[in-house]
């Protein structure tokens, strides 16, 4: 016997009602920001960690109309941006009903239970054509196995239109989801995303960040801090305090974030990490250069390739990285200050997350 469902307009699941505000009537819809500066979404001293899944919702046209020969080499990790394609959406779920749609694996480690997960997704609206912005706070969202559910923006939108693009980034609360649905590939679809060709590009995506708990794991700081920061020609650096509590020497620790915009093989961006215990420390890996570590990808440093579907090696505007923090942990930390960078490629911030181990 199926279970009933109640459904949309458009024939999906619809999403449970809007939050109550103090006057217990619903909360309208989320209002926009040109700027949202960086706050602290989640804060936890635990046993547990943060993981996330993310894919890209737009990419290059290897085949059919509009198709590049460059294309394949693009997908592959080849040096380029989405300003160079004609881009398209990227669509795996077989349903006509969805324009673009994408997957990706949340891994959850056995007997790890769920105290907070957000669902990020942004991307840009001006390309080839013009999407309205009013559709930003919308998307569907799917568990492993399960029913696309109509998930709404809870907070204000970051939306901000200069020079050439129409940027956005929303997110919402899907705690209940994922605690229930646990590890598995979840899906993601109607992201509010332009395709086509500009001097700027196609690009868009989407994050799903989780902290978990699970009684044999080390005992960590986990922090998940969120907004939504242009930088260009202008304002070529953002800073985010991300306070404490005190780490010791030579703790093991990763730091998620997330970006619009990124192209690979323009040097000048940086990533840097300060502890109050000295210099400033660059990050970087084998798959994000400390000078070009805004490069269009989706990567995971101590956690092997990241099952997603589409699984295009370059994203051509869409970063989900996570990097080692032991480096910047060798002398210890009194905080954790993080400072995005760059010389020459406009990038928008909006999600960094963080753990790391705390000896009492």
């Amino acid at each position: 016997m199926l279970a009933a469902l109640t459904l949309s307009a458009a024939g999906y699941p619809a999403a449970p009602p809007s939050p109550a505000g103090a006057d217990g009537e619903p909360r309208a819809a989320a209002e926009e920001r040109s700027r949202i500066p960086f706050t602290r979404r989640f804060d936890a001293v635990q046993h547990g960690g943060i993981v996330r899944a993310a894919n890209a919702a737009v990419g290059c046209r290897a085949e059919g109309p509009g198709a590049d020969p460059a294309c394949a080499a693009a997908r592959d990790g080849g040096n380029a941006a989405g300003r160079q394609f004609d881009m398209g959406y990227a669509d795996v779920d077989d349903d006509p009903r969805t324009y673009n749609s994408t997957r990706a694996e949340l891994r959850l480690p056995d007997r790890a239970r769920v105290n907070y997960a957000r669902l990020y997704w942004g991307a840009n609206l001006r390309v080839g054509e013009q999407k309205p912005p009013a559709d930003s706070g919308r998307v569907l969202f799917a568990e492993p196995g399960g029913q696309y559910k109509e998930v709404l923006a809870d907070t204000p939108i970051g939306h901000r239109a200069g020079g050439g693009a129409d940027a956005f980034q929303a997110s919402a609360d899907v705690t209940a989801l994922v605690r229930d649905s646990g590890p598995g590939m979840y899906t993601v679809a109607q992201i509010n995303v332009a395709m086509g060709r500009s001097a700027v590009g196609a690009w868009g995506g989407w994050t799903l960040v989780v902290a978990y708990k699970k009684d044999d794991a080390p005992l960590r700081r986990l922090s998940v801090w969120d907004g939504f920061e242009a930088l260009d020609a202008r304002h070529r650096e953002v800073g985010v305090d991300l306070g404490g509590p005190r780490v010791a020497a030579r703790a093991g620790g990763r730091l998620g974030v997330v970006a619009y915009n990124g192209a690979r093989g323009v040097k000048g961006d940086a990533l840097a990490v300060e502890t109050g215990n000295g210099k400033g420390v660059l990050l970087g890996n084998k798959d994000n250069p400390s000078d070009d570590v805004m490069n269009s990808s989706i990567t995971d440093f101590d956690s092997g390739p990241i099952k997603r579907r589409p699984a295009y090696l370059n994203t051509l505007g869409y970063d989900s990285d996570v990097f080692d923090l032991r480096g910047a942990l060798a002398s210890g930390a009194d905080r954790l200050s993080v400072r995005i960078s760059t010389e020459k490629n406009p990038l928008w911030i909006g999600v960094l997350f963080a753990e790391a181990d705390v000896r009492y």
